[in-house]
């Protein structure tokens, strides 16, 4: 879970050296981003960690901004963006997912 004093400090994205656990590469289409009050819009998920992923998205959102992600059909989960370049999303989840999730994800 992020810490209240983490939630309003800019967070630069973590080099591959620094991450908590390694991000596994993916693609699965099925996924969705949506942001307070506004409708899902279709994203794919590049690539997961138990701790974050990296989407691709046609809609831009700034770092900072609250995000509800629904991964491959499963119950949505909260993220917070961390970078966003060119269609590419970068974002840690409020809580891990859980390992079976992250099995799921990862073996599809």
């Amino acid at each position: 879970m992020a810490s209240r004093a983490s939630q309003y400090r800019t967070v630069q994205a973590a080099s591959l050296d620094r991450r908590a656990e390694p991000r596994h590469p993916v693609h699965i289409t099925r996924a969705t981003a949506r942001s307070h009050r506004e409708k899902p819009t279709a994203a794919t998920l590049c690539d997961v960690s138990p701790y974050g992923c990296r989407l691709l998205s046609a809609t831009e959102h700034p770092p900072g901004e609250r995000l509800w992600l629904r991964l491959n059909g499963g119950m949505p989960m909260a993220a917070t963006v961390i970078w966003c370049s060119e269609g590419r999303i970068g974002c840690r989840f409020d809580e891990a997912l859980p390992r079976d999730l992250m099995r799921r994800l990862t073996i599809s």
